[in-house]
């Protein structure tokens, strides 16, 4: 019997069944067992290190989860002026108020800054989108960012060499000088941490005031010409390829593919 890929498992650590279920992040996931929201047969949970599986009657608020679906992700062409968050504290509008009422419960893979724009990926699996912002996973973001005045060819140089703002490391980033436009140059920035506002934190650093920053691409995904406030569905096996898993003769295979067999000599 063919091994079905990970991303099929219906059993694990409560958290992981959460977010496969498309309910939070395993982050959000763990904070909502602690506060005693989420049941498993009946008995509240105090801890989210417990092992369950998705046939178990599993509840958030008293509620059923709904059970996991294929992962799917979405390109969305997010436009300034609104928040990457579920519900803003200053009632600031939101990405997922702004979103077509036909998607499935999604959440998103990072996030864009009030005032920033361009891709945003967004899916209904909570794993999927834990694996795409890890460090290690070492996707690259690039963007399209706008500075007042002319840059310091030396300082963009320093990036590459990685930077300490208030005492907060940011590795290597590459930054390169597109084109001159008035008082105004655009620089072409690729990164890999993905840090909270790090491409604004760091230019301002060397003394570049960034007033506009689209991100053009996440990993293989790009924004292309997605339409601004448009969302775009990815092909499946683009997805199951971040997954690790790949597709055969026979269907969803397991996550590593085959070695290939050299040809023995004669």
């Amino acid at each position: 019997m063919k091994e079905k890929p990970e991303i099929a498992a219906s059993e694990g650590r409560i958290a992981k069944i959460l977010a496969r279920a498309g309910i939070c992040s395993r982050r959000e996931a763990e904070a909502l067992i602690t506060q005693g929201r989420v049941s498993v047969d009946g008995e509240i949970l105090l801890s989210p290190a417990v092992n369950v599986s998705a046939s178990q009657d599993i509840r958030v608020d008293g509620q059923p989860i709904p059970q996991a679906e294929m992962p799917r992700m979405w390109r969305y062409h997010k436009p300034r002026g609104v928040v990457t968050t579920n519900k803003d504290p200053q009632g600031r509008p939101t990405v997922f108020e702004a979103l077509p009422k036909t998607l499935p419960r999604v959440m998103s893979v990072g996030r864009l800054d009030f005032n920033s724009e361009g891709l945003l990926l967004l899916t209904n699996d909570g794993e999927l989108a834990r694996r795409l912002e890890l460090p290690a996973t070492a996707l690259t973001r690039r963007y399209r960012v706008r500075v007042f005045g002319r840059p310091d060819p030396g300082a963009l140089e320093r990036l590459m060499r990685g930077v300490t703002v208030e005492g907060q490391h940011y590795g290597p980033i590459k930054a390169e000088l597109e084109r001159e436009q008035g008082d105004n140059s655009w620089l072409s920035v690729a990164l890999r941490e993905g840090k909270n506002r790090e491409v604004r934190k760091v230019l301002l650093h060397l003394g570049m005031q960034v007033n506009r920053l689209i991100r053009v691409s996440y990993g293989p995904f790009q924004l292309g010409d997605l339409k601004i406030g448009a969302v775009d569905e990815i092909a499946t096996i683009k997805v199951m390829e971040q997954l690790g898993v790949f597709q055969d003769k026979t269907g969803w295979a397991k996550a590593t593919p085959p070695k290939k067999r050299g040809v023995k000599k004669k």
